[in-house]
């Protein structure tokens, strides 16, 4: 594996400028630094940028993969001008942008730069999975932005570069409101796998892409709204655990939410005094042994393959087994090295092994659990049964 490529600091704001923010209103909103990484010398590139909300942001990931006709977009990031001119230098090495695929039918942070990223290569082929879906309004794809002339759907249509990738769909799975359906592509000349949302590995470490904006870091980890923004490895540390534990559970188990009144006490304090620190409004308060819950989800203090824990309780909870078959065929390909996703941690080391011992884990082990760290997780779920806005317990095995 080649070392992570280190991006200047000087990068104008304009050229990192994202217009079409509004549309998703996510952390860091109109402004999107991007750290560019060589995972594979010559053949795999990672183009990192953060989201999230209030704060609570990781790391999103487009892959950058030379094929035979030149590179393929896997799940696009937001296309500034920092990313348009990344592309072109890797373009002149390696030859034009000639593919850009959507792996996901219902990941919005995925499926909105697309139409963007597509109308800056305007010679590239655009790939979109199945059964695209959009919400409250059932838009075909071509008032969503993609150009209709030039994008054709996976699997049904063809694929693309066939006889250099494998494509290898999860789903589609009811989710009542939509369809979920991911496809994971292989790159056999590198043996490695593409990921989009369903698997994970969490890093103990900040990924280097907080080195651009360590923000999110800092404000998380203090402990009360009057504490600076200060900077140290600790802090950065502390704060990527809880932001962790906030992204994968939504309300972490170990957090109260201490009275408005204290909260209120702490804001305007000094060093607080400004919109980077929110004025001091920092309403958590985490309780001793926090620290336990991250740590389960990074084994041994090293980053392991696992489901999202959002989409085991939302999306998976009745479809284990669709899961696990999915998992199994990933664990069928030949010469398998690497697993990429497109959030947190990658490259992620691995084998066919490691992926069946996975299967075998979710297959047997306690699956989508009320209790503990997971409960917020769960009352969503169950409101969202109770709504019928989901299926219910065994509609949607199949």
């Amino acid at each position: 594996m080649s070392e992570p490529a280190t991006d200047a600091a000087t990068v104008p704001a304009a050229d990192q400028r994202w217009p079409w923010w509004p549309l998703l209103p996510l952390y860091p909103y109109g402004r999107r630094r991007t750290l560019v990484r060589e995972l594979i010398a010559g053949r795999l590139w990672s183009f990192e940028q953060l989201q999230g909300v209030w704060y609570v942001a990781v790391p999103i990931r487009m892959v950058v993969l030379r094929v035979r006709e030149g590179l393929l977009l896997y799940a696009p990031v937001a296309p500034t001008a920092e990313v348009r001119a990344r592309l072109r230098d890797l373009e002149e090495r390696h030859g034009p942008v000639c593919t850009i695929v959507l792996p996901t039918a219902s990941g919005l942070e995925h499926k909105l730069p697309v139409p963007a990223m597509a109308r800056a290569f305007p010679n590239a082929q655009v790939w979109v999975a199945p059964k695209q879906w959009s919400f409250p309004l059932p838009l075909p794809p071509a008032w969503l932005g993609f150009p209709a002339r030039r994008t054709r759907v996976l699997l049904s249509e063809g694929v693309p570069h066939g006889d250099q990738l494998d494509w290898l769909p999860l789903g589609p799975l009811d989710l009542g409101l939509g369809t979920f359906l991911e496809i994971a592509c292989f790159d056999r000349a590198s043996g490695s796998l593409l990921l989009t949302d369903a698997l994970v590995a969490i890093p103990p470490e900040p990924p280097a892409v907080f080195d651009l904006d360590p923000t999110p870091l800092l404000f998380h980890a203090r402990e009360r709204g009057d504490e600076p923004l200060r900077d140290d490895p600790q802090r950065r540390r502390r704060g990527w655990w809880r932001l962790v534990l906030f992204a994968t559970y939504l309300r972490p188990r170990p957090l109260v939410v201490p009275p408005l009144g204290e909260v209120l006490r702490h804001c305007l304090a000094p060093g607080c005094r400004g919109a980077r620190a929110h004025f001091g409004f920092y309403p958590f308060r985490w309780q001793p042994g926090w620290q336990d819950d991250f740590e389960a989800l990074a084994p041994g203090g090293r980053s392991t393959l696992q489901v999202a824990a959002v989409l085991e309780r939302l999306v998976f909870p009745r479809q284990r087994a669709a899961l696990v078959a999915w998992i199994r065929v990933l664990a069928g390909l030949k010469d398998l090295r690497w697993v990429v996703p497109a959030h947190h941690d990658a490259p992620v080391a691995t084998s066919a092994q490691e992926l069946a011992a996975l299967a075998d884990r979710i297959e047997t082990e306690e699956w989508a659990p009320d209790q503990g760290a997971w409960k917020t997780l769960a009352g969503i779920d169950r409101t969202l049964v109770g709504l019928g806005l989901v299926p219910g317990e065994g509609e949607g095995e199949g």
